[in-house]
């Protein structure tokens, strides 16, 4: 007997009359989706990997306490340090709303840190620039990459913490807002929401995919503005497929 056959007549009824079990739809929207604004500083991890990997790196070279002169790694791993802290510092400055302003700087930067490097290491090249070249040595060892790691790690915990108390939430028909540590919320009606999306700076997309989310809810005057959303665009499709599925369930109970 095959398993169409085992079935009894009353589960194909409930089924056929949309009361029984179905199959899960992996194309179906998710029943909650979180939007999470994220601080500014999440954009720090490229210094934070620098300063984890300096301070790996020095420790083995042997350079945690005393560093010497005539060294050239520390000196090059301290160059390439200040050189992406100081990408990161832009980052949070300023605005990069078009590609090829990004891309001019970043090439820009790019060629004269490798410049800069290989002058540490081939300061003949030349001749009369050695003195300022060998003048120019910031270095530092691998305790205090390991410090500044730490440092940026603690607060990374405490955004990560943050988050917990302040996010919005996409759930059935209405879209909440929890905020505060007495987990207070303030909830808007999901349907005729309008969703847009914004992507302001171009390095902060390449970093994390960050973008903005402008929610439009039918009630507000005002609209909702969540900055810094990881991974824009895949909010942006969940909340289309959500909110779809939203206009479908209200039009099929009304009818």
């Amino acid at each position: 007997m095959s398993s169409d056959d085992s079935r009894s007549t009353d589960e194909v009824t409930r089924e056929a009359e949309g009361t029984g079990p179905r199959q899960p739809d992996p194309q179906r929207a998710p029943e909650r989706l979180l939007l999470i604004p994220y601080p500014k500083f999440v954009f720090f991890y490229p210094s934070a990997i620098v300063c984890f990997l300096g301070s790996i790196i020095l420790y083995f070279s042997g350079c945690t306490v005393e560093v010497k002169t005539s060294d050239t790694l520390p000196v090059a791993v301290s160059g390439i340090f200040m050189a992406v802290f100081t990408l990161n510092l832009l980052v949070i400055v300023f605005d990069f709303p078009r590609g090829s302003s990004f891309t001019l700087f970043f090439v820009t930067s790019t060629l004269a840190l490798l410049l800069w490097l290989l002058l540490i290491f081939r300061p003949t090249l030349i001749p009369f620039l050695e003195g300022m070249i060998l003048a120019i040595r910031p270095v530092a060892n691998s305790t205090f990459f390991f410090c500044f790691f730490a440092i940026m790690a603690v607060f990374f915990s405490f955004v990560l913490v943050s988050t917990r108390f302040e996010y919005w939430e996409l759930s059935a028909n209405e879209l909440i807002h929890h905020h505060g540590f007495w987990a207070d919320m303030k909830r808007y009606p999901a349907p005729n929401l309008r969703v847009d999306k914004e992507v302001n700076d171009v390095f902060e997309y390449l970093l994390l995919g960050a973008g903005r989310l402008v929610l439009h809810p039918a009630t507000e005057d005002r609209a909702i503005v969540l900055d810094n959303i990881l991974f824009v665009d895949a909010k942006e499709q969940a909340l289309t497929k959500r909110l779809g599925a939203i206009t479908v369930n209200i039009q099929n109970s009304s009818s």
